[in-house]
């Protein structure tokens, strides 16, 4: 009897746990191959009829702090029609929030190239402020695949490497399908991204396994969020097309 006791005491005890681990960096896998994207356009290309813009260079009204505070970052008026990332004041959000959109973010990473790897020029475009695609200077710059520029951060390595120069400016281009949850909150149906950089397809519907980090689980419409990670990263010409359900 203690024999037996013993034996299914080490059957549990050693039995392989079940349940998504966190996601971690992938550093021995291939790299996406380098593709040159078009030239960089000095002029945003306007939003369509139907966009609601987030931020056209001129106010920071659509945009607050995870507070609730409005938001820090620094417009810098007709200049660029851009504003810059505020090292130290924290990410900021959008105060409305979407379902189902095509989103498009044009942005430049610092033009003086200071860091390596994932300090070089690193921020994020989330969406429903739970999963990111990441922003980073991936230009000549080695980083684990799967948190390089273009990537769905941690989950799916980007298909090329589209990255322009650093101060260049660069554009994403993302369809967004919210996961659909039961009426008790479990999942029914995962989410999916597909993301063109710099008119580049490097995701392609690729599915959502989490929020990123395991941060936000939330099941409803949620915020775009843009990552302050400790440098000047520029964001201009945002606007999302929300979509009707699918």
């Amino acid at each position: 009897m203690f024999l037996l006791t013993l034996i299914a005491f080490l059957i549990c005890f050693s039995a392989p746990t079940t349940g998504s681990q966190p996601a971690q960096p992938a550093k021995d896998i291939p790299e996406p191959p380098v593709v040159t994207p078009a030239p960089a356009q000095v002029q945003p290309t306007p939003p369509p009829s139907d966009a609601v813009v987030l931020f056209d260079g001129t106010s920071m009204d659509a945009w607050q702090h995870a507070d609730g505070k409005p938001a820090q970052w620094t417009p810098d008026g007709k200049k660029d029609g851009a504003m810059t990332c505020k090292p130290g004041s924290g990410s900021i959000l959008s105060k409305q929030k979407f379902g189902d959109i095509q989103l498009h973010v044009e942005f430049a990473t610092p033009a003086k190239v200071e860091g390596e790897g994932q300090g070089r020029g690193n921020s994020g475009v989330y969406i429903q402020n739970r999963y990111e695609v990441q922003v980073l200077d991936s230009y000549q710059n080695k980083t684990y695949p799967n948190g390089q520029c273009g990537a769905v951060y941690l989950q799916h390595v980007p298909l090329a490497n589209a990255c322009r120069k650093p101060g260049e400016w660069q554009t994403y281009d993302i369809v967004f399908r919210a996961p659909r949850f039961k009426a008790d909150g479990s999942l029914e149906k995962p989410g999916s991204l597909t993301v063109f950089h710099n008119g580049v397809l490097i995701q392609d519907h690729v599915e959502i396994k989490e929020p990123t980090g395991g941060g936000d689980k939330g099941t409803g419409d949620g915020p775009i969020h843009l990552q302050d990670h400790g440098n000047t990263v520029k964001y201009r010409n945002i606007w999302v097309r929300p979509l009707g359900s699918k």
